[in-house]
């Protein structure tokens, strides 16, 4: 047993050829080092602090959402807590999401705390921008390196048809406060739907190389139980092909620590990523953990295995949390497998459940 190597029984698509680098007795857990069961460094943890959201985007939630109980979301004591906890288990990047999170009360207090975290070096946020007029300062000033920002359309009318209630001008308006307050690197989050918004794919590119951003275009993720998705699904090698037409992609090895792959065009310092979760399998990477605002540690966005830190935080005890963390560490699967559950998904929680 003491050399033995873990294999998963059922390998998803595009990991055949990883093989893991660690053995069954290796479960001590250096300080400063947070390692999964297969030898991957956990690195970034996407904190969401609320599952409340301005919007109704169709991909991320039902039309009428039923929001968690006060009560049962982390507050924003308990969030600074379990971030510290994973900085001190060697956690460098930490991205703050929601629901919307600039809508939850407070929200600057929380963000202020987590920029001051000794060995945090990558404090980052993603946010639908409709407040980022009012808190784009602010963020800067707290110490938040970077800015994603979902735009699916440039079109007003079509921003309010997928948003359901969202209004263009407002995220507009985030974009160029986010550079009024020095942000660079702000980087454009593009959900790729056919028939839907994908006839404005090469607007959208040029409007990221017009503004000096870059754009993340996201293939759809089979999340809660939203219907049709088996009709809108597009790829990222399609839309990489029809961006080919009108751009020079040149591929890059560049990377922000997330999954997106990026490519640049010659002459502008804007990258062009795509995001792959069904077509280019990223799992054998991944460094990266999602804690929702209900205090649930999911080591992978694709399965449902989750721990729940909550009760630890309530009674105070900030080791059993990071025993907790350690421990989810051996539930982290090999990877995800979102073939064929376009239209009935393994995973029946909402995107603004687990955390955008």
């Amino acid at each position: 047993m003491q050399n033995e190597t873990l294999r998963p029984e059922n390998t998803p698509a595009g990991l055949a050829g990883f093989t893991p680098s660690i053995s069954r007795s290796a479960n001590a857990h250096r300080e400063g080092t947070l390692l999964d069961k297969y030898g991957r460094r956990i690195t970034y943890v996407r904190l969401s602090i609320t599952d409340r959201c301005d919007f109704r985007c169709t991909y991320c939630m039902s039309e009428e959402m039923t929001f968690l109980p006060r009560q049962e979301v982390m507050s924003l004591e308990e969030c600074l807590r379990v971030a510290s906890v994973f900085v001190g288990l060697g956690v460098n990047k930490l991205r703050i999401t929601g629901g919307e999170p600039l809508v939850r009360k407070d929200v600057m207090w929380l963000i202020e705390r987590l920029g001051a975290l000794p060995g945090l070096k990558n404090l980052v946020l993603t946010t639908n921008g409709s407040q980022l007029e009012r808190f784009a300062q602010p963020l800067r000033s707290a110490g938040v390196k970077r800015i994603n920002i979902s735009l699916d359309t440039l079109q007003a009318e079509r921003f309010r048809n997928i948003t359901r209630i969202g209004e263009l001008g407002k995220v507009l308006a985030g974009i160029e406060a986010a550079r009024a307050a020095g942000f660079t690197r702000t980087k454009l989050n593009t959900v790729m739907m056919r028939g839907v918004n994908d006839d404005e794919f090469v607007d959208l590119v040029r409007f990221a190389v017009d503004q000096e951003l870059d754009i993340s275009f996201i293939e759809e993720m089979p999340l809660g139980e939203i219907h049709g998705r088996g009709n809108t699904f597009i790829s990222s090698e399609e839309t990489r092909s029809r961006l080919a037409e009108h751009f020079d992609l040149i591929p890059s090895t560049e990377s922000s620590d997330g999954p997106a792959r990026y490519w640049r065009i010659p002459g502008s310092e804007s990258r062009i990523g795509f995001i792959s979760p069904h077509s280019h399998n990223f799992c054998d990477t991944c460094n990266r953990v999602r804690i929702t605002a209900k205090g649930e540690l999911y080591p992978c966005l694709g399965q449902n295995d989750a721990s729940n830190l909550l009760p630890a935080l309530r009674s105070g005890d900030d080791a059993a949390v990071r025993q907790l963390i350690v421990d989810s560490m051996g539930i982290k699967p090999y990877g995800h497998d979102f073939t064929q559950q376009m239209d009935a998904p393994q995973v029946v929680r909402f995107m603004s459940m687990t955390g955008g």
